[in-house]
């Protein structure tokens, strides 16, 4: 085994800051329940550090020794997911308690440790103990235990130790478990940044070491990941610990060559990123808004180097030609792509237009409110000033008031913001050019009437199953227990 033997640390209540009233109350009815049924079961992961740290936890995650299917029996709202290791879901509403048996770590198999991927974790299904599943766990903050009998919380791996000190270090030799599943690389970046903890030495040998490994893992698992750098307020924290540690030139080379020739850690890709950070848009922001925050200082840079002269009709091009490389090697879903082009090519349509009856029309468009934000992101991030947007912020408001299908139509007719021909048509485009248009010639047709459903009936009036009133034989197919035709 490849794991250090750490001293088990058990910090009874008085000793640690956790209290039950900060922990979701569903997730104690759970809690509780299995633990009255004789099982053990935990708040494991990242709801328990977090309340350590005094955070409020996105979620709340159990482990127990109980197997899916007792699990299942105690709880009518349960839903077991997965193929290769069953999972419980314990669902209240719209929110799901996460129920896992404990697990055992993966076993390092035998094949040429200095080939890429060797190690590449392909199984992880087998039941274990409690020590067993906070060593499998990637990092030690995220491997403690609370106990919900005795109120004390549980360390296996040294993760109390490294939260007092705030360093982020791997549970195991880091280059066999990056090697096992390279997405940790990102998440040790994500937490790091998340977290204000600095990684230990160890840790930050093998990211540079194994780095160009992360394209080992799976496509939609690192389009996720990528999209979650965003998120907490610390993108531009993650995206520079990113670029410093090599994985951006693997993940996005073109954001990385922009990166390193504009100035490094002084890149104006990381103002903006800063920028979105503090935007108030920046909870409710699309992936498609995401990309395009992070593309913009390039997109601008692309774009003067076209030169002033036709921009506009340049400026969706040049989008593409950006976009085109990183959205096949991520397969960006079709509204992520057509979301972000359209947002970067209007950014110009904010200088551009100058007569008010424009500048509704373009503030009735839908994504007029996340053009809105990533102008004024991009905006911060130069040090201009938001008193320019303040007749487009009136006019968002003044848009928001309309009715829905005013608004609608609106952006439908116009090309104020840009669009592809490529994308599917709406449905109100295509209702226009269809031969029932108002504006067609055709003459109106008569629709025929309704045909009457229900049983057919025979010249008696009976259906042809029915039996006559006194009749003794029972029809054939079960059709006994209907109720007889009263014809």
């Amino acid at each position: 085994m490849f794991f250090f033997r750490e001293k088990v640390i058990i910090r009874n209540r008085e000793a640690h800051t956790i209290s039950r009233k900060h922990i979701d109350p569903d997730a104690l009815q759970v809690l509780y329940r299995l633990s009255h049924a004789g099982f053990t079961a935990y708040l494991v992961g990242g709801g328990v550090r977090d309340l350590l740290l005094g955070r409020q936890p996105k979620d709340f995650d159990i482990s127990t020794d109980a197997h899916p299917s007792q699990i299942r029996k105690l709880f009518r709202n349960c839903y077991l997911v997965g193929r290769r290791f069953r999972l419980a879901h314990v669902v209240f509403g719209r929110k799901v308690i996460e129920v896992s048996t404990f697990r055992k770590p993966p076993q390092a198999d035998e094949a040429d440790e200095s080939a890429p991927g060797s190690l590449y974790q392909q199984e992880d299904n087998t039941f274990g103990t409690p020590e067993e599943d906070a060593k499998r766990r990637d990092f030690t903050v995220n491997g403690l235990f609370y106990d919900i009998r005795t109120f004390s919380v549980i360390d296996y791996v040294g993760g109390l130790r490294d939260l007092d000190r705030r360093t982020l270090r791997s549970i195991g030799d880091p280059n066999i478990r990056f090697r096992e599943d390279p997405v940790r690389m990102m998440r040790a970046v994500r937490f790091a940044a998340r977290l204000g903890l600095s990684m230990d030495w160890n840790c930050r040998r093998a990211l540079r070491r194994h780095h160009g490994e992360i394209q080992q893992s799976s496509t939609p698992r690192l389009q996720e990941e990528i999209m979650r750098l965003f998120g907490h307020t610390c993108s531009a924290t993650t995206f520079q610990l990113l670029w410093e540690h090599r994985l951006m030139s693997v993940l996005l080379p073109e954001i990385h060559a922009y990166v390193e020739k504009s100035g490094g850690a002084r890149s104006p890709l990381f103002r903006h990123l800063a920028a979105f950070d503090q935007d108030a848009q920046h909870a409710a922001s699309s992936n498609g808004l995401r990309m395009a925050v992070l593309l913009a200082p390039l997109y601008r840079a692309q774009l003067n180097a076209h030169g002033t002269s036709h921009a506009r009709a340049q400026g969706h091009e040049v989008a593409r030609t950006i976009l085109d490389p990183i959205a096949n090697r991520m397969t960006l879903p079709r509204q992520t792509y057509h979301t972000t082009c359209m947002l970067l090519d209007g950014l110009q349509r904010f200088e551009e237009f100058t007569h008010r009856s424009r500048r509704l029309r373009m503030a009735q468009h839908e994504l007029f409110p996340e053009a809105l934000a990533l102008r004024r992101i991009e905006m911060a991030a130069s040090g201009e000033s938001p008193v320019a947007l303040r007749e487009w912020e009136e006019l968002a408001e003044q848009a928001a008031q309309q009715p829905p299908a005013t608004s609608a139509a609106a952006a439908d007719t116009t090309g104020d913001l840009p669009s592809d021909a490529s994308a599917t048509p709406h449905a109100s485009d295509e209702a226009s050019t269809g031969d029932d248009s108002p504006s067609s010639p055709r003459a109106h047709q008569r629709r025929r009437p309704r045909r009457r459903q229900g049983r057919r009936r025979d010249a008696t009036g009976l259906a042809p199953n029915a039996l006559p009133t006194g009749g003794n034989a029972i029809p054939s197919g079960g059709d006994a227990d209907r109720p007889a035709d009263a014809g």
